[in-house]
C-alpha cells in the first residue's frame, strides 16, 4: 500500500484529539494523532502492540504505573492489554504503530 500526503482524513477521536490512518497492512496499522495541548487520553486498554515517536510538542504518557515527559524524538512501545493514558503538554503530533489493525482505524471509503 501506498498513501500520498495530504491534509485530508483527519477525524476527531476525542476533545483536542485528532487522528488520520497514514498506511496499514495485514499485520499492522500506522497512523498519525494530532494533540492540541491540554488534550486529555484517559487511561484504557486494548488488544494490540503500540509502539510510538514523538514528532513535535510535549506529552505526560502513563503506561501501566510509569509516567514519563516525552518530547520530539522520544518513543515507546506498549504492549496489548496494559492501561495507559497521555496529556498533552503543548500542541503535539505523534506517529503510532499498532499491531494487529486496529480495524476502527481502517478508513471507510
Amino acid at each position: 500500500m501506498y498513501q500520498q500526503s495530504n491534509e485530508n482524513d483527519y477525524k476527531d477521536v476525542l476533545d483536542k484529539i485528532q487522528q488520520k490512518t497514514l498506511a496499514y497492512g495485514d499485520k499492522s496499522l500506522m497512523a498519525e494523532f494530532r494533540l492540541e495541548q491540554g488534550a486529555d487520553l484517559p487511561r484504557h486498554s486494548h488488544p494490540h502492540e503500540q509502539t510510538g515517536y514523538l514528532v513535535s510538542g510535549e506529552i505526560e504518557l502513563t503506561i501501566g504505573d510509569e509516567t514519563h515527559q516525552v518530547r520530539p524524538g522520544d518513543s515507546w512501545c506498549i504492549a496489548g492489554n496494559v492501561e495507559h493514558k497521555a496529556m498533552a503538554l503543548e500542541d503535539s503530533v505523534a506517529i503510532e504503530v499498532f499491531s494487529p489493525v486496529r480495524e476502527d482505524y481502517i478508513p471507510q471509503t
